[in-house]
């Protein structure tokens, strides 16, 4: 295999498709990528057995073939040549010859029949919306997933497509986001699926502002193709739990708040506390909102937020890293508190189509 290719063109498709490359792999091929070159095309290809991911750009080649390269190493290599033009030779040995300008190395791969073939799709259903809109849904509700092992289902996200909406939920039995997106959904496409997260970050990754990407659907996998991208991933197998009964049917009061600006103050007010499943203790009176915060070895903090309101007064505390969370995610500047009594679940909304359910904690 011999090809030439521009130093930024290799950089950006080894970057697409190197994260999902483990450091410690149960296979040492999975620690590589897969070069391929043919007919003026290189595609680069990484799995991790369970997410595949796979690029193609254009290319001058010189002599066909394929090989497989430690990814990292390989992108550290690009990363530091000298010149603009990236020369590679690959003999029958594996080994990879690595010039440009001035810098020579050669680079040990192993052949390309050691690595895991692409998984093969069959496709039951399509479904198409711009990139730029499904990096934003992934982005404002991912965060939510649950890390628990023990409950496989909830560690990843919910893709339901039915009544002509894309509603992806994520929960971990503590909070909630949800997000829904009006698209084309042909009667007999309508179907659940629950994605991994490591899936979910790979596409938080690698997804465009423009552009258009296609969600297709097997009844073990899912395909996502965008661009020159194609992301093959297992599903997770498993039937989510009914998420609707958290979501509180109607709240008492609703406060609208400045997203910035209760951000800040949420973030201020946890400096006082190193402990996970410390709380923020939010005391709601006329047009104010006041934020408490207390560690026995630390000290306290407090901090008022003005608001519009005129409701009851509610003392309520939250899990300040869960209060944050959506703020972060959400670029509205005004957000809306809706909140019953001090036990019953707090709800975040906003100007789109999102809502963010969030357990009090219980304290003295």
């Amino acid at each position: 295999m011999k090809f030439s290719i521009e130093k930024d063109q290799i950089l950006e498709a080894l970057q697409k498709v190197q994260s999902i490359v483990g450091q410690r792999p149960v296979l040492p091929i999975l620690s590589n990528v897969l070069l391929e070159a043919a007919d003026g095309k290189l595609t680069l290809s990484t799995t991790d057995m369970e997410v595949s991911v796979r690029t193609s750009l254009d290319a001058d080649i010189s002599e066909d073939g394929a090989t497989t390269l430690p990814a990292r190493r390989f992108f550290s290599i690009c990363r530091e040549l000298p010149s603009h033009q990236v020369d590679i030779a690959v003999g029958s040995n594996d080994v990879a010859e690595i010039s440009s300008g001035a810098a020579n190395f050669k680079l040990e791969g192993l052949s390309k029949d050691d690595f895991p073939p692409m998984p093969s799709f069959e496709e039951s259903f399509s479904y198409k919306l711009p990139q730029g809109t499904l990096k934003d849904i992934l982005q404002k509700t991912s965060y939510a997933a649950s890390t628990d092992e023990s409950r496989a289902i909830l560690n990843g996200s919910l893709m339901a497509f039915r009544d002509n909406k894309l509603t992806v939920v994520c929960t971990d039995g503590r909070r909630l986001a949800l997000v829904e997106q009006e698209i084309d959904i042909p009667e007999e496409a309508e179907l659940d699926i629950v994605v991994p997260t490591k899936t979910i970050n790979e596409l938080i990754k690698t997804l465009e502002d423009e552009g258009e990407a296609v969600i297709k659907t097997s009844a073990t996998q899912v395909a996502f193709e965008f661009d020159s991208i194609f992301i093959i991933s297992k599903l997770i197998d498993g039937t989510y739990p009914n998420y609707r009964q958290v979501i509180p049917s109607q709240c008492e009061e609703r406060i609208a708040i400045d997203r910035d600006t209760l951000l800040g103050a949420v973030r201020r007010v946890s400096l006082m506390l190193d402990d996970q499943s410390a709380s923020v203790k939010v005391s709601i009176t006329e047009n104010r909102i006041e934020l408490l915060t207390s560690s026995p070895e630390v000290g306290e903090a407090r901090e008022s937020v003005p608001v519009k309101y005129s409701g009851k007064d509610i003392t309520i505390a939250f899990n300040p890293a869960f209060m944050m969370a959506p703020l972060k995610h959400l670029d509205s500047d005004e957000i809306f508190l809706e909140l019953s009594d001090e036990l019953s679940p707090g709800v975040i909304k906003s100007n789109v189509p999102f809502l963010y359910v969030i357990m009090p904690i219980r304290v003295n």
